[in-house]
């Protein structure tokens, strides 16, 4: 009995570390990365301008359609994609970190342009 007390969790524990294969129609990392990068400025951008909540709400979807255009991916794949690395913390965490990284240096270097990363 012992023994199987012992075999069960071995089990589900080698079977939880097993390697998954991403599958297909999943962002690469580096996509990821800078869909969440443009995603956060836009989203960033609408808090502050000054409208009430209701307005913001209803003019973030155009901001987060552009940021689908500039990066040539369907909002169904991205959603999808952000479901597969929030299933999977330390990728996630991973990306979260590069996500950061990146706002803090354009934060820094006041690179966010309204031409290159707004729409017009």
């Amino acid at each position: 009995m012992k023994k199987l007390l012992i075999f069960i969790p071995l089990i589900l524990l080698l079977q939880s570390c097993r390697n998954e294969d991403k599958p297909e129609d999943i962002l690469n990392e580096d996509q990821m990365v800078g869909m969440l990068i443009d995603i956060h400025i836009a989203e960033g951008y609408v808090s502050t301008l000054p409208i009430n909540y209701d307005s913001s709400r209803n003019l973030y979807p155009m901001f987060e359609k552009e940021v689908f255009r500039k990066h040539q991916v369907i909002d169904s794949v991205f959603h999808r994609s952000l479901e597969y690395y929030l299933a999977r913390p330390r990728i996630i965490d991973r990306v979260y970190a590069r996500v950061i990284d990146s706002l803090n240096v354009i934060e820094k270097e006041g690179n966010v342009k309204e031409s290159d990363e707004l729409p017009n």
